[in-house]
């Protein structure tokens, strides 16, 4: 086997990703502590084409040196936003007719696995604090919950890493056509 180079990936310029189509989902932040976490979600943002991602709370902001150092960039090509309410956030995304759901273990949450995003919907996922979780206001807005079904002895994984999986979940069923 020999490794693909770059240039032979065909990936679209800035300009490109900026024109093309996009998953319909919107990456919601509530108060995520690292701002490498953050560099993350853009990171895995730009690779599954999310509409945008907005930063709510105390979750850092672009420009940022922790946040550059995982986004390799990305963070100038996902669009992004800042709010300083989750709950609002969460509102303004309902009004724009988006189905908002919480990434957290909660009562009724629907396992990743057995969730099936429908076509034509818009998506706004929410992902919580490192230690915390989504907040209970902002869960208590959300349409529904998405939970990672998990086998091993801790109660979650990383949030970047929980962003991710689902993404890739979601990137499975609707990504956008290219």
């Amino acid at each position: 086997m020999r490794k693909i180079t770059n240039e032979e990936l065909g990936r679209p310029s800035a300009e490109e990703f900026a024109a093309m189509e996009k998953m319909p989902v919107t990456v919601v932040l509530d108060n995520v502590r690292s701002a490498q976490n953050v560099g993350a979600f853009f990171r895995t943002g730009d690779a599954f084409a999310v509409e945008r991602i907005v930063l709510c709370g105390i979750t850092a902001t672009p420009p940022s040196r922790d946040i550059h150092k995982t986004a390799l960039g990305a963070e100038m090509t996902v669009p992004w936003s800042y709010c300083a309410s989750t709950v609002g956030c969460i509102a303004q995304l309902r009004a724009e007719g988006y189905a908002v759901y919480a990434v957290e273990q909660v009562e009724g949450a629907v396992m990743l696995d057995a969730f099936r995003a429908a076509p034509g919907v818009k998506y706004a996922l929410v992902f919580g604090n490192e230690v915390d979780g989504v907040g209970q206001e902002a869960v208590d807005r959300c349409d529904g919950a998405v939970e990672i079904p998990q086998a091993g002895t801790k109660h979650s994984v990383n949030v970047s890493v929980s962003g991710g999986v689902v993404l890739w979940s979601f990137f499975c069923q609707i990504r956008p056509k290219r």
